[in-house]
């Protein structure tokens, strides 16, 4: 990829960004990719490959890191072969697998960005003390089918409880944590005296569990399998294949539409009337903006917010509210994205 001099970096104002995604009529494709892979300088790959996507109207969020990188995009239909040619003409990105979204409205993302990390995925783990490249069997979906089949199979939910709880594999082990790195020890603690079976992981594209299993395996672990191409390939193939699902619930998802429906009823209830719900939804009030599952009727209710005082709080002059929002404590400062704990009488956290 050769440099030009050209803008690094978005530079227009997120809410016109936000809204002329949501009035465009482009059709669009939302899909993801990882490559682990060792990229010697993280910030000119970053550059040049923004410069690449930004000619391509390509939306989304890219974390590049020395050991790979790991992607979220929103390409439009008309430019995504061109976008699949360029993308496979980098050597190591040649034929890297893309998940194509399950349930796509094209509203996905409404700018690039693109940030080098120190991991393309935090895991908390000490890369030189495990090998990485020990990994767990990769799984496709009639494989997964046969083998969560088998009564010493135990199945793993490597995601964060926020994304379990409105979907999740059948019987499968759901951790309450809000980071994944916190979910490893968790997981590996629960398991200590079962490392003869058959541990099969799962995530939403299958990168978090390349490290994970080899993590695991490194503990002790015998039978480390995980989901090739995780929920969103395992749907893909279900349903191109005509396979028994699995998968109950909604895929939750890191982009504006925060989930892809896989079955109709929702297997989780609204944080504050109980009733069924899988609409994730960030409170309306920017300095609580806690991420929690509120239904219709409730959003209307509550205008958005999470609890009574979010509400009062959204009810005052914009002047008032500058005023007063950093000597405020709101849900979103003191609850993180583990098991909410709501309380329905009144809207109030416990």
């Amino acid at each position: 990829m050769s440099k030009r001099k050209k803008r690094l970096h978005n530079r227009v104002n997120k809410d016109e960004l936000k809204k002329a995604m949501l009035e465009s009529d482009v059709k669009r494709t939302t899909l993801s990719f990882y490559k682990y892979v060792t990229i010697e300088d993280p910030k000119a790959f970053r550059d040049d490959l923004y410069l690449l996507f930004d000619e391509l109207d390509v939306k989304g969020r890219i974390y590049v890191a020395t050991e790979g990188l790991n992607a979220q995009l929103s390409v439009p239909e008309e430019n995504f072969e061109k976008f699949k040619s360029q993308l496979y003409s980098i050597p190591f990105l040649d034929g890297v697998r893309l998940n194509i979204a399950i349930e796509d409205d094209g509203k996905s993302f409404f700018k690039l960005v693109i940030k080098v990390r120190q991991q393309i995925v935090a895991d908390g783990l000490d890369d030189d003390s495990f090998d990485p490249a020990n990994k767990g069997i990769h799984l496709d979906a009639s494989s997964f089918n046969e083998l969560t089949n088998d009564p010493n199979t135990i199945v793993v939910d490597m995601r964060n409880h926020y994304e379990s709880e409105v979907g999740h594999f059948k019987n499968a082990i759901t951790p309450d944590v809000e980071t994944f790195k916190e979910s490893l020890p968790i997981i590996n603690d629960l398991l200590e005296k079962q490392k003869e079976k058959n541990i099969v992981m799962y995530c939403t594209g299958g990168i978090r569990c390349e490290k994970a299993s080899a993590y695991l395996k490194h503990q002790g672990f015998e039978n480390v399998f995980q989901l090739n191409g995780g929920i969103i390939e395992y749907v893909r193939q279900v349903r191109k294949q005509g396979l028994e699902n699995k998968f109950i619930g909604k895929n939750f998802v890191f982009d504006e539409r925060l989930g892809e429906k896989i079955t109709e009823a929702p297997i989780s209830v609204c944080h504050q009337c109980g009733n069924p719900s899988d609409r994730h939804t960030n409170c309306a009030n920017d300095p609580c903006h806690i991420l929690f599952i509120q239904c219709e009727t409730c959003a209307e209710k509550m205008t958005g917010t999470c609890s009574t005082k979010c509400k009062d709080f959204l009810a005052l002059p914009l002047k008032e509210r500058e005023a007063r929002k950093k000597d405020e404590v709101f849900n979103g400062t003191k609850f993180g994205k583990g098991r909410y704990k709501a309380h329905r009488k009144d809207h109030e956290l416990e």
